[in-house]
């Protein structure tokens, strides 16, 4: 059993509680589109905020971060005035998501993806590392903090590098399993530390590497150069028009079925993967059949446009849908594993990632986007890599690698990393 109780009061009642608190207050239900408007709203503040507070833009904060946030705070406020819980509609936050991997996809030719090469299993090596780092250290403080070593495991990879979904899934198994009181909880509480924390710390970090080592990228000064993906300049204006609109929707639609289908067809097999992977292969499979096989000319203004525009929306409502009243289950020896948790991501960004890619613009960005995914999401990474590009320059590799590794790959190892800790710990 969790030996959680006399610091964060598991069993004395802390938490049982705030679940009793949780049936007495009324819900507030935002539906489809006004979810939608309110995030519409919320990234505008949030590009009014970059565009007139200094250090937000110095330190590459993304728009749909400032804006998110200052929705989670007015949520918050909400919720702790009046009793009333803000819950939005999350249906086309899913829609958002897969429409923004397939996006990646349809980006993703064959050429581009054989340029990744021996860099992205390089990359991914240095995150398979990582989160045996981020699992020990978490472990390891919680060892030392007189608590389960289990809620060390929740305050590492399972939330932090995992987010949302994955604290969910593991967290009933912990509970019912393992008996770990509490564990979905907790696991919600430090999955939004996470999110907050990867959305804040990539672009600072990203900037003082650029800064210190003067790295730029192709297109610095704002100057685009030929054959640059349009997906690293999300503030360019593209010249589509509508029938370029309806092809580039119809290939969305494609992607987002063969996620559908292909989800459905493996699901409790060995090849299950989660929807979004399925939706970013079908971007790929569609894009070079149509390149390779029909002499079909993707049209990459288009969906880059489509893709920008999915990720900032997506953001938005993840951000509008965060629970900060949740964190006031995050007691003393949490708090100390997640600042943990923090100096070590920065750190391990800093001296072991930067170098290892070759201490380059390519490795600067690369950084943005493993503490975007290492503490947050893939989209969150994304939107860190873009605030550095937008300033500094294009990075293809970090832009071909973060995704493929974040949206797929990591989830293969997390999932292993987390079934070896548990078999130790038990």
């Amino acid at each position: 059993m969790c030996s959680y109780g006399r610091w964060a009061g598991l069993k004395s009642g802390r938490i049982s509680r705030f679940r009793i608190h949780r049936f007495l207050i009324m819900p507030l239900s935002f539906g489809t589109y006004y979810t939608l408007i309110l995030a519409v709203i919320f990234l505008l503040i949030g590009k009014l905020l970059v565009s007139r507070v200094r250090w937000l833009r110095e330190f590459n904060i993304p728009e749909p971060v400032a804006g998110g946030l200052v929705a989670a705070l007015l949520s918050y406020g909400v919720y702790a005035l009046s009793g009333y819980e803000p819950r939005f509609d999350g249906s086309l936050q899913t829609v958002f998501m897969l429409v923004f991997f397939a996006s990646i996809g349809l980006s993703a030719d064959f050429a581009r993806l054989r340029a990744g090469g021996s860099a992205l299993m390089l990359f991914l090596l240095v995150i398979v590392v990582f989160v045996a780092v981020q699992n020990g250290v978490g472990v390891t403080l919680a060892q030392l903090l007189g608590i389960d070593p289990l809620i060390g495991l929740i305050a590492g990879s399972i939330t932090l590098l995992g987010g949302h979904g994955t604290a969910g899934a593991w967290g009933s198994v912990l509970e019912v399993q393992h008996g770990v009181s509490g564990a979905m909880t907790l696991g919600m509480a430090c999955a939004t530390f996470g999110l907050i924390i990867g959305g804040l710390l990539g672009g600072p970090i990203a900037k003082y590497l650029v800064q210190r080592h003067g790295l730029r990228g192709p297109g610095y000064g704002g100057v685009q150069l030929p054959g640059t993906p349009d997906f690293e300049f999300p503030r360019d204006q593209r010249l589509i028009d509508a029938d370029a609109a309806i092809e580039t929707l119809a290939l969305f639609a494609g992607c987002l079925g063969f996620a559908e289908f292909m989800s459905s067809l493996t699901q409790e097999s060995w090849l299950q993967l989660p929807t979004f992977v399925w939706a970013l292969a079908g971007g790929v499979l569609i894009r070079n059949t149509l390149d390779y096989v029909f002499g079909f000319a993707v049209f990459d203004r288009a969906i880059d446009v489509f893709g920008n525009a999915a990720l900032s929306i997506y953001l938005a409502i993840a951000l509008l849908s965060l629970r900060l009243w949740e964190l006031t289950d995050l007691a003393g020896p949490l708090v100390v594993i997640l600042a943990a948790q923090t100096l070590v991501i920065a750190a391990y960004v800093i001296f072991i990632t930067f170098r290892v890619m070759g201490r380059n613009y390519d490795a600067a960005v690369l950084c943005a986007g493993q503490c975007g995914f290492g503490m947050g999401a893939t989209p969150t990474a994304v939107a860190n890599m873009q605030a550095i590009t937008n300033q500094y320059g294009a990075s293809h590799q970090a832009f071909l690698i973060v995704p493929m590794v974040g949206a797929f790959f990591i989830d293969l190892v997390n999932a292993l990393a987390i079934q070896l800790f548990i078999r130790w710990l038990a």
